[in-house]
């Protein structure tokens, strides 16, 4: 389960304070999967790494009574002077799992071949997001956080394998996604719901909350 109890969150942009949460109460039930829509700009990266814990609330109280992913493609936990290899073993160990296993999955799923032994910092944008996904289902959390949806990868091996593991981890595990794209949406989630002007709107349809989303997007 995860609660969050009235809480806000704002920051500076240079010229206004920007509003992410103003007073929001909500909670995700073990379960049943969430899609979030929120259009670029509204601080839809800030509330996932709240939920992670990832970043703190200004105000008001984040309940996690449960084992949470971190954000697909947050790279804040690898060094990039390592390997792929040091970084997948060293996650392993920081999460309680074997990093004899860490590294043998992370290697299968993203073949990457012999790029896997060299520095992240030389990777492209694509490897290091095929990196970070396979090492984020390597380990099994009761919660996966996803930030756009999978990564966009060109390899069709990558996207077949990751895709039938995700697959079958939503079968079994609670997935919260947030978009600026419904599309994205639909692969995921059971309920949906809205981002806009520091408030979240909760919907049990998909279709329900894109008419919000819609309104909001088109009038600004």
């Amino acid at each position: 389960m995860i609660e969050f109890r009235n809480v806000s969150k704002s920051f500076w942009t240079g010229t206004r304070r920007k509003i992410i949460l103003n007073n929001v109460s909500f909670r995700v039930e073990l379960g049943l999967s969430l899609g979030i829509l929120a259009s670029n700009g509204t601080g839809k990266t800030t509330l996932i790494n709240m939920i992670a814990g990832l970043e703190k609330p200004d105000e008001g109280q984040i309940t996690r009574a449960c084992n949470i992913s971190f954000p697909l493609g947050f790279m804040g936990g690898v060094v990039p002077k390592h390997t792929g290899q040091e970084n997948a073993r060293y996650i392993a160990k920081l999460y309680g799992m074997d990093p004899n296993f860490g590294e043998a999955f992370c290697r299968w799923l993203c073949g990457l071949e012999e790029y896997f032994d060299q520095p992240l910092g030389t990777y492209s944008s694509g490897m290091r997001a095929r990196f970070t996904f396979s090492l984020m289902l390597a380990m099994d959390f009761d919660v996966y956080l996803i930030d756009e949806g999978m990564p966009t990868s060109t390899d069709v091996e990558f996207n077949r394998k990751a895709g039938e593991i995700l697959a079958e981890r939503l079968q079994s595990t609670t997935t919260i996604v947030v978009s600026h794209q419904a599309e994205v949406l639909e692969q995921y989630a059971q309920k949906a719901a809205v981002l806009t002007d520091g408030s979240l709107y909760f919907f049990d349809s998909l279709d329900d909350a894109k008419v919000l989303y819609d309104y909001h997007t088109q009038s600004t």
